[in-house]
């Protein structure tokens, strides 16, 4: 077993995206979960901080605390430290104290305590009626901050930050040995997030601008040998002008399809309305895809259903007072 610490407010999104590269997630409280199985992958997750090996949870407070560790065997040895941590503020507890006695208790079995570079890190989790201990065993890498999407090479605003880009590839399956498609893929900030999780990715667009800036961009980004430790190689990437409703690709080309539908009324691709475009690349998308994800302004649930998509899971993720984006996760129905 495993203890997940999710990211973010919404821990509903953040535990799906987690079970794209982990078996049997469970929330047990606000900021954590647990996991049957999780592997390496979990080093791309946007939505999850860190997975430690489980040792059990209990009542949210120091003795409790210091109780299930005493209880809990182990055979490490080196250094530790412990990290303690008050999610969200829920438990009001005193972290400080709960490293020292924690602490105090490892080096009482033999442990020598290495606060900069330890052999082994404990985390001891807090949070609305729970504390949970693990050891960790993979941290996600944070480096969403330096493909800010004002940084690379070519920008528009409206581009969707590399943090859910991120996510949204997870839910659709990237990684290595899969074929990502964005039918829609504007800057092409999808798929940058989906190549490097190891995925090769394929881009379409309708506007000849955002092809070349696509690629500018998947050029930029998607480079050998310039991966994070742990990560595979880049996937290979390629563009091209196309038309969502009527892709130049063969059934079951791709693996999964993501995109961010535009948004407002009426499309820009020959003042075409937004509904028919939709519907249109939705189609398509079942037609060379086993499972999708579609981000857009409002949910197109009514529209994927028609299109013969099942919708396995739905969310709204508030940008800011005028913004939500709504998120579908689609499987393929049979027949």
């Amino acid at each position: 077993m495993y203890l997940l610490e999710l990211a973010g407010e919404d821990d509903a999104f953040a535990a799906r995206e987690a079970a794209s590269v982990a078996t049997g997630v469970d929330r047990i409280a606000p900021g954590l979960a647990t996991a049957r199985g999780v592997d390496e992958r979990v080093r791309g997750l946007a939505y999850t901080h860190r997975a430690s090996e489980y040792l059990g949870r209990t009542d949210p407070d120091v003795e409790s605390a210091s109780a299930l560790l005493a209880a809990a065997s182990t055979e490490r040895t080196g250094t530790v430290a412990v990290r303690a941590r008050d999610v969200r503020g829920l438990a009001g507890v005193d972290t400080q104290r709960v490293e020292r006695e924690l602490g105090a208790a490892l080096v009482d079995r033999g442990f020598a305590v290495d606060l900069d570079d330890p052999d082994h890190e404990l985390r001891a989790m807090f949070s609305e009626g729970v504390c949970a201990l693990g050891w960790l065993a993979v941290e996600s890498v944070r480096d969403f901050g330096d493909r800010r999407p004002t940084d690379r090479p070519f920008f528009q605003p409206g581009s969707m930050d590399p943090l859910l880009a991120r996510a949204l590839a997870n839910l659709a399956g990237a990684g290595p040995e899969a074929t990502i498609l964005d039918p829609m893929c504007g800057t092409g900030g999808g798929l940058i997030e989906a190549g490097l999780l190891g995925a090769d990715v394929l881009g379409v667009d309708a506007q000849r601008k955002m092809v070349r800036g696509a690629a500018e961009n998947l050029a930029h980004f998607l480079v050998p040998d310039r991966s994070p430790p742990g990560f595979p190689e880049p996937g290979d990437w390629h563009v091209m002008r196309g038309d969502a409703t009527a892709l130049a690709l063969p059934d079951d080309a791709v693996d999964g399809v993501v995109f961010d539908a535009p948004y407002g009324r009426q499309s820009k691709i020959a003042n075409r309305p937004l509904a028919a475009l939709v519907a249109g690349a939705l189609a398509e998308a079942r037609r060379v895809a086993p499972r999708a994800v579609v981000v857009a302004d409002r949910s197109w649930a009514d529209e994927a259903r028609e299109a013969g998509w099942r919708v396995t899971d739905r969310f709204e993720r508030r940008v800011h007072r005028s913004l939500t984006r709504h998120v579908l996760v689609l499987t393929r129905e049979r027949g």
